[in-house]
């Protein structure tokens, strides 16, 4: 069995040989592979290491900003060629014991609502992350590995970094190549690559919580030997990660590839698709089999009607949901932590104008007692 193992007590730029945190496909493979082999690759979480028990939110500010995330890598998978399909099937992923979830200022979905940083550490062990941060809430395994993908061609890298500046021209929120904190840190690799922050055609930090063991993840491959790379495991997540962090943890995750010829190519697929036979975790989780939901429609605060907006929805279910919580007890910074890593949103129409309905699920079996 093939393996890449890390030293954890070691940042990626102590052992740039054996990944790295952006994309770019002149990085070199660390491990070439058959199609049909199992593989066991160690891997980082997505602070590098930065965040260790026992810190508070008062040792963040001197963290590393820009190593998001380290991925061990990449793979070549003999015979893949341009226009086919990869198939990555994950056999298991393994936590680490420790995890951490925290609020980033300037960040998150409710970034001007929780300017202010926070930091929860979690213990994880028999299939459970339980927290001093948050007593009573125990949150099941639900393992899964954040960011995975193939390497672009230098045709998508340079496509892909113009829509980008395009869109930060027009206002928008993307973040452009920067050597800072990178690795590979050789030039030209290091100013040309593309941070690993939002997924893309490629895969990447697709944040998938369906993605756990059994499920098999299909990419179009875009250069030789299609060079695959993974990272920021994480131990559970609600759908959204609305405070830009779930439960990060270090993971080991075994898998296997398997190559559909020119299968991109012969249907014009052009994103990554992703599949789950059986449940993706205990059906009881998957669903969950007892939960209590808030709803958010595209209405403002001041009462002004908007029409179609999802986003609106989206965070008005949210804001409803931590209103909940805070009934319970819970302060706004728990509230938030917990929306992150136990509270899926979940799109309930858009058909209904004006109000299309986000609903936001919180699975009560958390709480214990």
């Amino acid at each position: 069995m093939k393996s890449i193992q890390i030293d954890r007590s070691k940042r990626l730029k102590e052992e740039p040989h054996l990944g790295h945190n952006r994309w770019h496909p002149d990085i070199p493979p660390v491990l070439e592979v058959d199609q049909g082999e199992e593989v066991v690759l160690e891997t980082r979480d997505a602070s590098d290491g930065q965040i260790k028990p026992g810190m508070t939110v008062d040792d963040l500010g001197g963290l590393d900003t820009k190593v998001a995330h380290p991925l061990t890598g990449p793979i070549y998978v003999n015979g893949a060629r341009p226009g086919d399909l990869l198939e990555i099937e994950y056999l298991d992923i393994l936590p680490q014991p420790h995890g951490w979830t925290r609020n980033r200022p300037g960040a998150g979905f409710l970034r001007d609502v929780f300017p202010e940083p926070y930091l929860v550490h979690w213990q994880m062990a028999h299939g459970w992350a339980v927290s001093p941060q948050l007593p009573g809430v125990r949150i099941p395994d639900g393992s899964f590995m954040g960011t995975a993908g193939l390497a672009p061609s230098h045709t998508q890298l340079l496509a892909w970094a113009r829509r980008e500046a395009d869109l930060v021209r027009r206002g928008g929120i993307a973040f452009p190549p920067d050597p800072q904190d990178a690795v590979p840190a050789t030039e030209p690799i290091a100013s040309q690559a593309l941070r690993t922050i939002p997924p893309r055609e490629n895969g990447g930090n697709i944040d998938a919580k369906q993605l756990t063991r059994g499920s098999r993840l299909l990419v179009p491959v875009n250069v030789e030997g299609a060079l695959y790379s993974v990272g920021d495991g994480h131990f559970a997540q609600g759908d959204s990660e609305c405070c830009i962090t779930a439960i990060e943890m270090g993971a080991t995750v075994s898998l296997r590839f398997r190559l559909l010829r020119g299968e991109a190519a012969r249907h014009n697929i052009r994103f990554p698709r992703f599949a789950h036979p059986g449940y993706f975790n205990p059906p009881e989780w998957a669903a969950p089999r007892n939960f209590i939901a808030t709803v958010g429609m595209p209405i403002r605060e001041d009462g002004t009607q908007e029409g179609e907006d999802l986003t609106l929805a989206a965070r008005n279910a949210l804001l409803n949901m931590i209103a909940l919580l805070q009934e319970r007890g819970w302060s706004r910074q728990q509230a938030y932590i917990l929306c992150s890593v136990a509270v899926d949103l979940r799109i309930s129409n858009v058909v209904d104008l004006p109000n299309v309905t986000v609903s936001a699920l919180l699975p009560e079996d958390i709480f214990q007692g």
